[in-house]
């Protein structure tokens, strides 16, 4: 995606959106190359290190939901949880 997809994607002028990219980049979190058909423009996206950190932060709120869940929830509540969930589900699938 380029500076300005992003910017629009995100509701901002594409000039506020510059020194938010140089931050991400500077901290290793994403990257660009030229864009194939306009050398005018720069591809952004994530790099490694970025999709890693995504993922483990994922898995620690996973975890933690997990736990308290277990924790905080007896077996019967649990149960109705999971009732209420499949209900939103088919909530949202409709």
């Amino acid at each position: 995606m380029t500076a300005s997809s992003l910017a629009r994607a995100e509701g901002m002028r594409p000039q506020s959106i510059g020194p938010i990219v140089a931050a991400l980049e500077a901290a290793g979190l994403v990257g660009g190359v030229p864009h194939p058909t306009d050398g005018r423009q720069t591809l952004l996206s994530l790099t490694d290190a970025c999709r890693k950190w995504i993922e483990q932060g994922r898995a620690a709120r996973q975890d933690w939901l997990s736990r308290a869940l277990r924790t905080r929830f007896s077996r019967s509540e649990q149960e109705q949880l999971t009732a209420a969930v499949a209900l939103l589900k088919r909530l949202v699938d409709e």
